[in-house]
């Protein structure tokens, strides 16, 4: 075994876990472990590997619109989600609920057909009918591979069969096959693509579909030797190497050809309570940009950042003290959360949102705010002060998230908030996607089992989350990050990856009063990280609250305000 094969196996794996994860976000643990084995065996730096990242787009492309169908409320939006693989719904005891068209022609099925309609025989239909009930039923397994064989082609057939989400009042379940059908129109993309000639794109479309070079050659009335001749022609102009890596480079074509054009609809969010309705705001640039107020509107400004988790209400208490108390809390719902539109292409991320944040406090007429800060956006505290002197009073953090300027603190870090850390300075892009499966997962397993997830390193998080009234807050307010219609997990990544970067230099240069809370018990700043702040910066005053977490504003949020209003506009 050469050097290079551990690696070439390990990325095997990986690749197809990516496309088990878009098929199945509740494989992402696996995904996420064997990342971690292949990024620990390499050198420290970049991990970025082109031919991972190749399947990486496509797998993005695969789950979002899975995703997007499984938040549809008809099996029929779900099945229109997976174009080119033969798909079916069915809950294993009368018929064929739904196919797609992949299906139809792959399967020679039709939709309200009985099961004993599929090209199998009666014992791989039996265990094909035993394994949808038990995963339709969730009473068993919620994932089942079978390895049948189809009495149309003699070939084998990998099938998977998952829970089918959907409103129907009967459980269903998803039937998905490793039997691929050619898109029509496909050979002239393939043929204007790559240059070949018609004869070439016929071998291209069975290899692709998996017929050996002796069956194309006999299909041709041409010989094998001629076949492979015409091969190498066809590996040399599609710039491949073999006919594996010839055919991962025609389904990624396959992926894009079959991609609808033009942009998808913004998702929409339900109405926040009518306490804090979202207003709106239509930006120089065309950008919409909601925000929410709660408090007393006349009172002292405070603008309120929620972190990337987008938390963006109090507990029902904690609001009506603002109001009490004179506080006037303005809340922006900042780009690509909610409805509020992403940031224009290619921006800074650090200077768009902070610029997003002044726009609103320009429309609503405000020259002088407090800013109370959760987690990372301490920075979009520190830099809104930078580039508007005189308009910040100070600043207040809730668990914030401090810059990173060592490898020693980075190792401090808790498991998952280490795990962010390296992949985003070394692979954004592999963060990127299991950020989105992790919330295409609590989008089909619910946002709290994700949250769960989430402060699993913190006892005093999980206490928060255990009070009723205080997850209701949590929940609600991430309504704008993850929700019914809503997922922000482009936006999530891209905060959580600016996070990482070394802002020291935002606090070094702040000019205004800074007071920070921080937990004893938050794994994302350890206690001798916060001794290592107030070392470097001494002008940065912390107070340690004993028994909190990264939710510390959500449970001592009277603490919290106790310290806010010595920094509140007079």
């Amino acid at each position: 075994m050469t050097e290079e094969d551990p690696v070439r196996e390990r990325r095997a794996e990986i690749i197809g876990l990516l496309y088990e994860v878009a098929l199945d976000p509740s494989r992402l643990g696996a995904l996420a472990q064997a990342w971690q084995r292949h990024a620990a065996a390499l050198p420290h730096g970049s991990l970025d590997d082109p031919q991972i990242e190749a399947h990486l787009r496509r797998a993005s492309q695969f789950l979002g619109r899975l995703a997007a169908a499984r938040a549809e409320t008809g099996i029929r939006a779900l099945l229109d989600g997976i174009p080119r693989l033969a798909a079916f719904v069915s809950d294993g005891v009368l018929r064929i609920a739904a196919c797609n068209r992949a299906a139809a022609l792959a399967f020679r099925i039709t939709e309200g057909a009985p099961l004993s309609a599929l090209p199998f025989d009666p014992a791989d239909g039996a265990a094909l009918t035993a394994a949808i009930r038990r995963v339709a039923s969730r009473r068993a397994e919620r994932l089942i591979t079978l390895r049948l064989r189809s009495t149309l082609t003699g070939g084998p057939v990998i099938l998977r069969v998952s829970p089918a989400d959907s409103a129907e009042l009967r459980p269903l379940a998803l039937v998905l096959s490793t039997e691929l059908v050619w898109p029509e129109g496909f050979a002239e993309t393939v043929q204007q693509a790559f240059s070949l000639t018609a004869a070439e794109v016929d071998i291209v479309r069975g290899v692709t579909l998996g017929l050996p070079i002796r069956d194309i050659a006999e299909v041709r009335a041409r010989s094998v030797d001629t076949v492979r001749t015409q091969m190498r022609s066809i590996l040399a102009k599609t710039e491949t190497h073999s006919q594996a890596e010839l055919v991962r480079v025609v389904l990624g074509l396959m992926d894009l050809a079959l991609t609808p054009l033009g942009p998808l609809e913004p998702p929409a969010l339900g109405a926040l309570p009518e306490t804090a309705p979202p207003r709106t705001l239509v930006l120089p640039d065309g950008r919409r940009l909601d925000w929410i107020e709660f408090g007393d509107p006349q009172g002292a400004a405070c603008l309120y950042m929620p972190s990337e988790f987008g938390f963006s209400r109090w507990p029902a208490a904690a609001e009506r003290e603002a109001a009490a108390r004179g506080i006037r809390v303005i809340a922006p719902i900042r780009a690509g959360y909610g409805r509020s539109d992403p940031p224009s292409r290619g921006s800074d991320p650090l200077t768009a949102v902070t610029l997003d944040y002044a726009a609103v406090l320009d429309h609503l007429g405000l020259e002088r705010v407090a800013v109370l800060a959760l987690g990372a956006d301490l920075r979009f505290a520190a830099n809104l002060a930078l580039l508007h002197p005189g308009r910040v009073t100070g600043i207040l953090g809730c668990a914030a998230r401090l810059p990173l300027r060592s490898p020693a603190q980075r190792d401090r870090l808790g498991p998952w908030q280490r795990f962010v850390a390296v992949n985003a300075r070394s692979a954004p892009r592999m963060l990127g996607f299991l950020i989105q499966a992790a919330f295409a997962l609590g989008r089909r397993r619910g946002k709290q089992a994700l949250l769960t997830q989430a402060l699993a390193g913190s006892a005093a998080d999980l206490a928060v989350l255990a009070d009723p009234e205080l997850r209701d807050a949590l929940l609600q307010g991430s309504e704008i990050c993850l929700g019914a219609r809503a997922s922000a997990h482009d936006a999530f990544a891209r905060d959580m990856i600016g996070a990482q970067k070394d802002w020291s230099g935002l606090l070094r240069a702040c000019r205004v009063p800074i007071l920070l809370l921080q937990g004893d018990a938050d794994p994302g700043a350890p206690a001798p990280t916060i001794r290592d702040l107030a070392r470097d910066f001494p002008e940065v005053e912390v107070e340690m609250v004993s028994h909190s977490g990264q939710l510390l504003f959500v449970s001592r949020w009277l603490q919290a305000l106790d310290r806010l209003g010595e920094i509140l506009p007079r």
